[in-house]
């Protein structure tokens, strides 16, 4: 398990918290909540017809004894939820009739647990897209005050050399397309906020083609201009760009490149330019890089909720789990 992991642990201990999965069907969300209900730091909350949550449960060998299960179905507090529904979304002229329909989607009963303080925090996605985790946070949960989107971050890790685990950051490589200049020091704050989770000290990076002016484009002034706003926003944290890759994580390059940059060569938090970018980004890391991937780990909600790959396996469920948990 990556660091970070043991720390966040004993902060669930200290102060045990609800998980919402909304596949309560699946068996990798199972297996995971039979794991979570071993422990006493993180409690499932399983979305489904308790009939067939318990037979997918028996029929996978899983023990979720002790689990709580909401049918949204079946919920006595159905009324109320639709009620307040109807009160977040009513510039949407929404009705009762039509909120309830809605509400019968896992993913939005179970973002309304969430806003209405029955959970802490939510897991979804295993079996369906980013956009459809995403779609109702934003409609119930909200941002942040302050803050104007929702973006994302992948914490990966794999062992160093020297027996610690080296952990980075890279954002945004899910949610924003193409962020602007103002959104990318929004997406750099939380990103800092994020890794730091994980025990890392950021060195941030606004990542281009060029290295300090030494290319031009509209794309190399929109991360210059970022990183600047950054650096003032942020003044506690190193920032630097606009850095090509290389002058980033290599002190050879940086020497050359960047002499003078305390950044340079020595970054841990990558913010891309654009989702392109980042999203191949990571999944270089990943491959080729033999970097384990932790997310996307949304940022920038009022409450957790997170998104799970659809190519996703028990373990990484059940560490998503701890990861979300512990962003309450």
């Amino acid at each position: 398990m990556m660091y970070g992991f043991g720390t966040m642990i004993q902060q669930l201990k200290k102060s045990p918290k609800t998980i919402v999965f909304t596949e309560g069907t699946d068996p990798r969300i199972l297996e995971a909540a039979s794991r979570l209900l071993a422990s006493s730091f993180l409690h499932p909350i399983l979305v489904g017809n308790e009939e067939e949550v318990l037979n997918a449960a028996e029929e996978a060998g899983y023990n979720i004894r002790g689990a709580q299960i909401i049918d949204s179905n079946n919920y006595d507090r159905m009324d109320e939820m639709v009620e307040r529904f109807c009160e977040l979304r009513k510039g949407k002229g929404m009705t009762p009739e039509e909120a309830r329909k809605t509400l019968r989607q896992p993913n939005y009963f179970g973002t309304m647990l969430v806003e209405m303080g029955v959970a802490d925090s939510l897991l979804g996605g295993a079996t369906y897209s980013t956009a459809d985790t995403v779609r109702p946070a934003l409609q119930i949960i909200k941002t942040k005050p302050g803050n104007s989107i929702v973006s994302s971050c992948f914490i990966l890790v794999r062992p160093g050399a020297t027996g610690e685990n080296e952990v980075l950051a890279m954002s945004d490589c899910a949610i924003n397309i193409n962020p602007t200049e103002d959104e990318l020091v929004e997406i750099c704050g939380e990103t800092i906020e994020c890794a730091k989770i994980f025990g890392v000290d950021p060195k941030v990076a606004f990542l281009s083609y060029s290295t300090l002016g030494s290319g031009k484009g509209p794309d190399v002034e929109k991360m210059r201009n970022a990183a600047v706003k950054a650096k003032a926003k942020y003044p506690t944290t190193p920032i630097e760009g606009e850095l090509q890759f290389d002058a980033a994580v290599s002190p050879r390059v940086a020497r050359t490149k960047c002499p003078k940059s305390e950044v340079a060569g020595h970054a841990n938090t990558f913010i891309f330019p654009d989702l392109s970018s980042g999203n191949m980004g990571y999944k270089i890391a990943q491959r080729m890089g033999n970097f384990e991937a932790y997310g996307p780990i949304l940022l920038g909600l009022n409450a957790p909720v997170n998104d799970l790959s659809r190519g996703c396996n028990a373990i990484e469920v059940y560490s998503m789990a701890i990861i979300t948990a512990a962003l309450v």
